[in-house]
């Protein structure tokens, strides 16, 4: 039987730890409902994904809307205290760098031999009750998508697929993570590597979609990384074959 993912993002980046402050929104959130920001030397805004970057960071919402707000009304000046240059096309570079971790995730997958490709074979997993995740490129015909998605549910045991089944790549980005032509469909076994493939599609999908998750109530900022703080908390698919 095929494992079911988990719900917290992976790839070391746990749900657990001090809540940051939205510089937006002026809410606590755990930092995997955020993106870190940092300045550059040459005093650039970039997307810290990994939150690893030396600095002072400024927590924004990990949403396009939310970020392009942060752009639009200057807030990284105003948190930093300094003078920054936050590009306008910031929100598109944030989605780029997301849709490349999720190529990397999957790529990461496929070379621990995780993944398989093709229609039928996806399907013969299926039938195998092997497969913990399903993808297909954005473009996928509804119909055959619509076909392995049934059978998911079914082993899943009626329960909700949606969360683990991956949409987010294009044939194109799918194919080249893959490294192989023409990926419509594909699916992963259980695995660590599948889990994180999961938490990537999550984070991209939930910044694409502006899903805002439940707000909590207001607690306690813990700096950033030694930092001080920057405040306190208030509170379908179209046409292609079968491939």
């Amino acid at each position: 039987m095929g494992a079911r993912g988990k719900s917290g993002d992976g790839g070391g980046e746990a749900r657990s730890g001090p809540l940051r402050l939205c510089a937006v929104s002026r809410l606590s959130l755990p930092p995997d409902e955020l993106i870190r920001f940092v300045a550059a030397p040459d005093g650039t805004i970039i997307a810290d994904l990994a939150r690893r970057l030396p600095g002072r960071g400024v927590w924004v919402s990990a949403t396009r809307e939310a970020i392009a707000a942060a752009v639009r009304k200057e807030v990284f000046a105003r948190s930093l205290k300094r003078h920054v240059l936050a590009a306008a096309d910031l929100p598109a570079q944030v989605e780029r760098l997301l849709v490349k971790r999720l190529t990397e995730a999957v790529s990461i997958a496929k070379k621990a031999g995780l993944l398989v490709a093709g229609f039928y074979k996806v399907e013969e997993q299926l039938d195998r009750g092997q497969v913990a995740v399903l993808l297909h490129a954005a473009e996928a015909a509804s119909a055959g998508a619509a076909t392995l998605d049934r059978k998911f549910k079914a082993l899943l045991g009626g329960g909700d697929p949606t969360p683990l089944i991956v949409c987010e790549l294009t044939g194109a980005e799918l194919s080249l993570a893959m490294g192989r032509p023409n990926v419509v469909h594909a699916a992963a076994a259980e695995g660590g590597a599948s889990q994180r493939l999961v938490a990537q599609a999550r984070r991209l999908r939930r910044y694409r979609r502006g899903e805002a998750p439940n707000a909590p109530k207001p607690a306690p900022i813990a700096p950033d990384r030694g930092q001080a703080n920057t405040g306190r908390a208030n509170t379908g698919r179209a046409n292609t074959g079968r491939a």
